[in-house]
C-alpha cells in the first residue's frame, strides 16, 4: 500500500530519518521508538509536509506503485494518505457533524464548489452521520466540537481522517493526552478501523501497541533497528536497551507510556 525507499531526512548536520526502508501492507503497524527517534518527522514525509534529502515515498492504487515522493499535503490526502496528528486539530466552533463532513466534501471532486450551500450535498452530511457512528459519536452530531472532551475530541480527529475513504491511515498518537477511562476506547476504535483500512500507528502507551499491532518497526536515530511481529520486537535486546528498558505486558499504567510523550518538530527533534 505504502512504501518508502532510502528515505532521509536531514535538518543541517541532523540526520533525522536515516535511509529508511518501509513498506505497509494490510496491517496495522506500529511505529515505536524514543523521544527523537524521528516518527513524526517520518509522519511528514509520508504525507507530503516535508521533503526528503534523500530517497522516495510511493503508494499503491490499483496495483500500481505511484511516486509520491514530491507531493504536496494536499495532493498525498488526495490520493488516500490520511493521518491524525498529535495535537488535536478539530474546528471547535463548528459541530462535530460539520467537521466531519467539511472533510468528506474536501475529499470529494465538489471540493472546489465548497461554499455552496451545504443542502446541496446531502451526500456529504450522510456520509458523515455514517461515519461519526462508526467512531462513537452519533450521539454528539449536532453539538459543538468545543464542548467534548479531549478523549471525544480524538475520536472526532479519526472520524475526520476516514472521510473520503482513505487508502492509508497514519495515526499519530490518537491516545495523547486522552484520559485512563477514554484509553480503552481509542483502542478499540483503532482495532476496528484497522480491520478495514491500512494503519500506520505512532503510540508510545506500549500495552497497547503490543495489544493490537500485527508488526511492530522501532527507530532509533533516525534509523530501524527492529521489524517483526511484536512478542519478536519486544524480546530484541536493542530494542530493549533503546526504548522498552525492560517493559513487559501489563506493567504500565493506563497514562504511563514506554519513554513518555514525543513531541517532534521540523528541526529533527523527532
Amino acid at each position: 500500500m505504502l512504501r518508502t525507499q532510502g528515505l532521509t531526512k536531514e535538518f543541517g548536520g541532523l540526520t533525522a530519518v536515516n535511509s529508511v526502508d518501509f513498506e505497509l501492507e494490510a496491517e496495522l503497524c506500529s511505529l515505536i521508538g524514543p523521544n527523537g527517534a524521528g516518527k513524526t518527522t517520518f509522519f511528514n514525509l509520508l504525507t507530503g509536509t516535508l521533503s526528503p534529502t534523500e530517497g522516495t515515498v510511493e503508494l499503491r492504487r490499483d496495483r500500481t506503485w505511484q511516486d509520491i515522493t514530491d507531493a504536496s499535503p494536499h495532493e498525498t490526502a488526495s490520493k488516500g494518505i490520511h493521518r491524525s496528528y498529535q495535537v488535536t486539530n478539530v474546528f471547535p466552533n463548528s459541530t462535530v457533524l460539520e467537521n466531519v463532513r467539511v472533510a468528506e466534501q474536501a475529499h470529494s471532486d465538489d471540493a472546489t464548489t465548497f461554499w455552496r450551500n451545504v443542502d446541496h450535498y446531502d451526500e456529504f452530511t450522510e456520509r458523515a452521520h455514517e461515519i461519526l457512528d462508526r467512531v462513537g459519536l452519533a450521539h454528539r452530531a449536532e453539538d459543538l466540537a468545543s464542548t467534548l472532551s479531549h478523549g471525544a475530541k480524538r475520536k472526532l480527529e479519526v472520524a475526520i481522517a476516514l472521510a473520503g475513504d482513505p487508502a492509508v491511515l497514519l495515526l499519530d498518537e490518537p491516545n495523547a493526552g486522552v484520559s485512563s477511562e477514554s484509553v480503552d476506547e481509542i483502542r478499540d476504535l483503532i482495532e476496528a478501523v484497522a480491520e478495514d483500512y491500512p494503519v500506520l500507528l505512532v503510540e508510545h502507551n506500549m500495552d497497547i501497541v503490543m495489544g493490537v499491532s500485527d508488526r511492530v518497526v522501532v527507530l532509533h536515530q533516525g534509523a530501524v533497528i527492529a521489524d517483526g511481529p511484536p512478542a519478536e520486537v519486544r524480546a530484541n535486546p536493542d530494542v530493549q536497551s533503546a526504548y522498552l528498558g525492560g517493559y513487559e505486558p501489563g506493567s504500565l499504567d493506563d497514562d504511563t507510556t514506554a519513554a513518555g510523550s514525543e513531541t517532534d518538530s521540523e528541526e529533527g527533534t523527532a
